[in-house]
């Protein structure tokens, strides 16, 4: 069984033979909640792509110490993922937040598309609402990276449709799954020296012409994902997943 894998922060200068402590939170999880024993093996990353593994020597209510006993980094990767998701209706953000962290994006962008039912941005008499959602989108990127046992916790940001665009410009590739797309996703060129990877995925009502015309003068690519129409919370998975594979068969 894959040993459990819990978050802190990790000294750069860190070596074998040395102990942690796992505290706050997800110290006193792994001590009260999961009951760990002495003895018990852990991996401990940082969130940013480094890691540890050891046996626990103590614990506490307030945590847990560990010794290290390897030290593990994530390779740095030929693409970088960043998956632009639509702001949806009840938990499907959350769903595709959960898979794509699982799949290992890097980057997830909280899209305010002007047909997402779900706003977060101000109206009149109505609060922003960004920072909550954002909060959410975190949380579930966190524990997702957990359970997948991936050391690298993926950036979460909000954004608009004009800095969506920005995103898109600043790209080696951007595509766009659009279910009126001529073009196959497998169909798609990779960089050939890889680079930072962006797909933009819409709300349920579907992305709008003026968004489309403006992500696609950016240099964007509208992409088709198959025979059916995907709902939002799995059209950026299922995204992913074909371009990955991808650029493993081209590699």
């Amino acid at each position: 069984m894959t040993d459990p894998l819990y978050l802190a922060e990790l000294s750069d200068d860190m070596r074998i033979g040395e102990s942690i402590e796992v505290t706050d939170d997800e110290g006193r999880h792994a001590a009260v909640v999961k009951r760990t024993r002495i003895g018990e093996y852990l991996l401990v990353a940082d969130g940013a792509g480094h890691a540890i593994r050891g046996p626990v020597t103590s614990v506490s209510k307030q945590g847990v110490r560990v010794r290290v006993e390897e030290i593990r980094a994530t390779p740095e990767p030929r693409f970088r993922w960043t998956m632009v998701q639509a702001l949806a209706k009840g938990d499907r953000s959350e769903i595709a937040v959960e898979s794509l962290t699982e799949l290992g994006a890097s980057t997830i962008i909280a899209w305010q598309a002007s047909r997402s039912v779900v706003r977060w941005d101000a109206r009149a008499g109505m609060p922003d609402k960004s920072e909550k959602g954002l909060a959410k989108w975190r949380s579930v990127a966190k524990a997702s990276t957990k359970q997948s046992r991936r050391f690298l916790v993926p950036d979460v940001r909000y954004a608009s449709s004009a800095q969506v665009a920005e995103i898109v410009e600043r790209a080696d590739l951007a595509l766009v799954a659009h279910e009126d797309a001529t073009m196959p996703l497998a169909q798609v060129e990779l960089p050939v020296d890889g680079g930072e990877m962006v797909v933009i995925v819409g709300p349920e009502g579907g992305i709008a012409p003026d968004e489309l015309e403006l992500f696609a003068s950016k240099g964007a690519q509208l992409v088709s994902l198959g025979d059916g129409v995907l709902r939002t919370s799995s059209a950026g998975v299922v995204s992913l997943a074909q371009l990955q594979l991808l650029a493993q068969l081209r590699s």
